[in-house]
């Protein structure tokens, strides 16, 4: 069974950004989900509808609001600024350059199985002693 979702009203909504409830969905009076169910119901033109965010459906849900209830609109969050670059000093003590590790010994490899035969001098492959 596979489930999808219908197209209505709330689609349209922006995420996080009140609108008048009386332009996007116009009807009987509603009540504000932050009054609760004991308040009467109030006009649509002073209820705004809020679409928020949900974590497990991304079509989010909608609720109304009156203007004392009402979320603030999210804006959304400014481009991280440059880092800001800070010379160094010159006298300041700087860690010491690494060099590449020089190798112990230079390689050696096996004259018949070109592989490189470890410091026994015995090729691990063929057994053959190499110099």
């Amino acid at each position: 069974m596979r489930i999808t979702e219908s197209a209505d009203w709330r689609d349209a909504l922006p995420f996080e950004n009140p609108v008048l409830l009386a332009e996007v969905l116009p009807g009987e009076p509603a009540r504000c989900a932050g009054c609760g169910p004991d308040v009467e119901p109030r006009p649509r033109e002073e209820l705004w509808a809020y679409k928020h965010r949900h974590p497990n459906n991304h079509a989010g849900y909608v609720r109304f609001y009156c203007a004392a209830h009402v979320p603030a609109a999210r804006r959304p969050p400014a481009a991280p600024a440059a880092p800001v670059r800070r010379e160094r000093s010159r006298t300041a003590a700087s860690p010491a350059r690494r060099t590449p590790a020089q190798p112990e010994r230079p390689a050696t490899l096996c004259p018949n199985c070109f592989v490189e035969v470890p410091p026994t001098g015995v090729c691990g492959i063929c057994g053959q002693t190499v110099a």
